[in-house]
C-alpha cells in the first residue's frame, strides 16, 4: 500500500467535499445546501401552477430530505454527493411548480427549436442517473463492501430500476387521479415508448456518471470498507 502513502495531502476543498467524517457542527458545505434547498423549495412552494400536483410531487424532495436526516448519525454521504442530490430535488422541485409539462424550459425550446412536446421530463430521469450514481455507490462500496466493476454496476441497475419505479408511480397517480391524470403525471404526449425512453436516458445518465468517476478515481477501490474517499496523508 505504499503508492497510497506518498499522494500528496489533499487540498482543503478536496476534503471538504471527499470526507464524509465532517462533524455537522463544523460541516459549513452542508449548511449551505441545506439553506439553499430550503430557500428554493419556500420559493417554489408559493402559488404553483397546480396546487394538488405540487403536493403530490413535493412528496418526493419532503421524504429524500427526512430519509438524509435521520439517518445522518449511520450514515454520511460526502458532500460531494450531498451536492449532486440536491441538484436533483431543485430540478424536481422547480418542475413541480410549473409541472413537469409546462416549465419556462420547454416554453424556450418551443420557441427556438419549434418542439412540439416537453423534453424537462426527459432531462430530470437523465439527471436521477447522473447525480445518484455517485450516492448510490458510496452506499455500496462503503456498507456492502462492493468493489471493482461491481461498485459501478450494482448501482447503475439499483438506478435504472428505480426509473422504472418512478414509472410506475406514475401511473398509480394517473389512476388515482382519474380522468386528465395521464396527462398530469404520465406525460405520454402521444409517444407510446415514453416510459421506455425515460428509463433509457436513467440508464444512460448512469453509466455516463460512472465513466466519468471511474476515469477520475476518487477514491481507492482496493481498500472498500474505508469511510472515506481520501487517499491517506
Amino acid at each position: 500500500m505504499a503508492h497510497l502513502t506518498e499522494l500528496p495531502r489533499p487540498s482543503r476543498w478536496a476534503r471538504a467535499l471527499l470526507d464524509p467524517d465532517i462533524d455537522f457542527a463544523r460541516n459549513k458545505p452542508l449548511h449551505a445546501m441545506i439553506a439553499i434547498f430550503v430557500l428554493f423549495w419556500a420559493a417554489m412552494a408559493i402559488a404553483p401552477v397546480d396546487r394538488l400536483q405540487w403536493l403530490v410531487e413535493s412528496l418526493l424532495p419532503i421524504g429524500c430530505v427526512l430519509a438524509l436526516a435521520f439517518t445522518y448519525r449511520s450514515f454520511r454521504f460526502t458532500n460531494l454527493s450531498y451536492l449532486l442530490i440536491l441538484l436533483f430535488l431543485c430540478l424536481h422541485t422547480y418542475a413541480s411548480h410549473f409541472t413537469y409539462a409546462g416549465t419556462p424550459f420547454d416554453e424556450w425550446l418551443r420557441a427556438a427549436f419549434h418542439t412540439k412536446r416537453s423534453y424537462y421530463d426527459r432531462v430530470v430521469h437523465f439527471a436521477f442517473g447522473l447525480l445518484w450514481l455517485l450516492p448510490a455507490r458510496e452506499i455500496f462500496v462503503r456498507s456492502a463492501g462492493l468493489s471493482g466493476f461491481w461498485s459501478w454496476a450494482v448501482p447503475a441497475t439499483v438506478l435504472f430500476a428505480g426509473s422504472a419505479a418512478f414509472e410506475l408511480i406514475e401511473a398509480a397517480a394517473a389512476m388515482i387521479a382519474g380522468p386528465g391524470g395521464e396527462e398530469k403525471f404520465v406525460g405520454m404526449q402521444g409517444d407510446p415508448y415514453d416510459a421506455h425512453k425515460d428509463m433509457a436516458l436513467g440508464l444512460l445518465g448512469a453509466v455516463i456518471a460512472a465513466a466519468i468517476l471511474a476515469w477520475l478515481k476518487p477514491d481507492a477501490d482496493e481498500q472498500p470498507a474505508r469511510r472515506t474517499l481520501l487517499p491517506r496523508s
